[in-house]
């Protein structure tokens, strides 16, 4: 028999008092913050590891000291197997492998690993909206949230998309809602027999495209990975899939129900798009021209989106009237306006090929691109068809620039190149022609310079010349 819970603590974590626990990843954004204040609250005696040292881990280590009031051990610039082996659990972070020694080892003595992710979902009493996807996990999560909301629901958004949910556990009710984006990391560190979880109510797969491979190794294991969302689905769950993708088109659910949408007309979809309209059968949940989000793409994320919040219970005329109040997120198509007599686009998100190629289709105008950071391990050759049939012109910026030149140079596509994002601004106006607008739309890593693609679409921004109007710095 589980022991009894003390007030604020889960009855499913409530044996972790006392227990040791090990996590593996402080992260230099506080990635296992939340975790170590959750596990410390509950009255584990936690060790945090991080290969870093202190001062790389300053910013981390200072928001955890001002959160965390209970106890905790630091082992910092290094990691020590016993630290993995003689302990009752380990929690580790997504971006650590599961291939890892260190945890390899804890396999071998037989302790548990689990995750942040595990952790919500085991003790959570809220309804669980799952969303994954190489592309459009972040705005579906976003727009589903957003839908859910304006239907009257309680709901909360976090996992990958930036916060973790472990701190609403007190708050949410069976009656709320949490939407929780989910990576292909997260969902390849999931324990091997991770049972269906009863908080999943409705689990999404966008699509599955090249990305990632440095991790997983071949698109077959990544798709695998991201299999492994149907895993967390129980009978009572709806998996929204993509119909319109050829891999997730190929998943096989065998529990709950599958509503697949397609947005080109695909037979057999629950949800599509027709006369103008979002539809799940008969029911219409809004119309296209209604939606104000830019990007072609986007309407596929939402039709999606309207699928997850008509299976979580939204009536079909509060979606419809919700519809033309959803905006996108930042650095997905955003238009900053006009500078330097230029429109500029800002598509920082984009870290693949794949991404870049989609907003070049769903744009369609005279373009100068700036693509470049750190190269991924993945095909060029579409997206230089696709800037040469629109005779765009592109910077090629940042560490592998010189790496990327060869594809550009053999497609005969006209390109410069510029050492940093800072460079590639002034650059893209030189390259520009009579009518050209300017993306920003890198289809490469940020790790070569930045933290984040966040940080480097911000490097963009401020590289820009004054907004037209107005006084230098004035883009946030």
């Amino acid at each position: 028999m589980s022991p009894a819970a003390e007030p604020g603590v889960p009855r499913e974590h409530a044996a972790l008092r006392g227990q040791r626990v090990t996590v593996m990843g402080l992260g230099l954004f506080g990635g296992g913050l939340e975790v170590t204040r959750y596990l410390a609250g509950l009255g584990a005696r936690v060790t945090v590891t991080d290969l870093r040292p202190k001062e790389k881990l300053a910013e981390s280590l200072a928001a955890l000291a001002a959160s965390t009031h209970a106890p905790v051990e630091l082992v910092l610039g290094e990691h020590r197997e016993r630290d993995f082996t003689d302990t009752e659990l380990v929690i580790a972070n997504p971006a650590v492998a599961p291939s890892n020694p260190f945890l390899a080892a804890a396999r071998r003595a037989g302790v548990p690993i689990s995750s942040e992710l595990v952790l919500f979902l085991e003790a959570t009493r809220a309804r669980v909206v799952l969303v994954t996807g190489t592309q459009g996990k972040s705005s579906t999560s976003h727009q589903t949230a957003a839908l859910l909301a304006a239907s009257g629901f309680r709901v909360e958004l976090g996992g990958n998309i930036g916060r973790s949910l472990l701190s609403t556990l007190d708050e949410l009710g069976g009656e709320a809602i949490a939407v929780v984006e989910i990576s292909s990391y997260q969902l390849e560190a999931l324990p091997e027999r991770m049972r269906a979880t009863p908080s999943v109510a409705a689990a999404c797969c966008t699509n599955v495209l090249a990305d990632h491979l440095e991790r997983h190794g071949t698109l077959e294991a990544y798709d695998a990975a991201k299999r492994r969302i149907l895993e967390l689905c129980d009978e009572r769950s709806v998996c929204v899939l993509n119909r319109d993708d050829p891999r997730v088109s190929a998943w096989r659910t065998t529990r709950g129900a599958t509503w697949w949408y397609s947005a080109r007309g695909a037979a057999g979809a629950e949800l599509g798009i027709a006369r103008g309209e979002f539809r799940r059968g008969s029911e219409v949940l809004g119309r296209v021209a209604d939606l104000r989000v830019p990007g072609a793409y986007q309407q596929e994320n939402v039709l999606a989106a309207l699928g997850l919040a008509r299976a979580l219970g939204a009536a079909p005329e509060a979606l419809a009237a919700a519809v033309p109040t959803l905006t996108g997120l930042e650095h997905r198509e955003q238009d900053l306006g006009s500078f330097g007599g230029r429109r500029v686009w800002d598509n920082g998100v984009s870290t693949t090929p794949d991404s870049t190629i989609a907003a070049l289709r769903s744009l369609a105008r005279p373009l100068v691109v700036l693509i470049g950071g750190q190269m991924k391990n993945l095909p060029l050759d579409e997206l230089v068809d696709e800037l040469r049939s629109r005779d765009a012109r592109v910077v090629l910026f940042g560490g592998s620039r010189d790496e990327l030149a060869p594809a550009f140079a053999r497609g005969g596509i006209e390109h410069v190149l510029a050492p940093t994002v800072a460079d590639a601004v002034p650059a893209a106006w030189s390259l520009a022609r009579a009518a050209d607008e300017i993306l920003f739309s890198p289809a490469c890593a940020s790790f070569d310079a930045y933290r984040n693609f966040k940080d480097r679409a911000a490097a963009f921004r401020a590289a820009l010349p004054a907004r037209d109007g107005e006084s230098p710095g004035a883009v946030s």
